[in-house]
């Protein structure tokens, strides 16, 4: 059984950081991908990065892009999330997911393409 268990949110001032982190777990090999997606009450769910375990191509949302940065330890299984520079729309619900197999970039921060999903965690950003 596949299992995602997000930790690291909070609260955090604008301009702060944070680390989140994804434990995976239920995947035979290191054969799958991993995305990063957050949703505000109110909005839809939004990808926010993408990490292929496969072969390490990472993607961003442009939103997130030069702020934000996704990592893996695949002994740890392992994914993160690195967020800097914070804004308050950045206050939002994080979920990571995966998915067995590779996926097209373009399909990347779409949350159809991902089966498996954690339970989120809470980021809250204040001005």
């Amino acid at each position: 059984e596949v299992q995602l268990v997000e930790s690291g949110g909070g609260l955090v001032q604008a301009g702060g950081s944070l680390r989140l982190s994804c434990a995976v777990s239920g995947f035979t090999f290191d054969d799958y991908v991993v995305g990063w997606f957050r949703q505000a009450p109110g909005k839809e769910r939004e990808g926010v990065s993408y990490i292929s375990i496969i072969d390490g191509t990472t993607y961003y949302a442009d939103s997130v892009k030069g702020r934000f940065t996704i990592s893996s330890d695949n002994a740890k299984n392992m994914a993160y999330l690195q967020l800097n520079s914070l804004k308050p729309e950045d206050t939002a619900n994080y979920y990571c997911a995966a998915d067995l197999g590779a996926i097209r970039v373009r399909y990347a921060l779409m949350p159809a393409s991902y089966d498996y999903w954690g339970q989120g965690t809470q980021v809250t950003v204040s001005s």
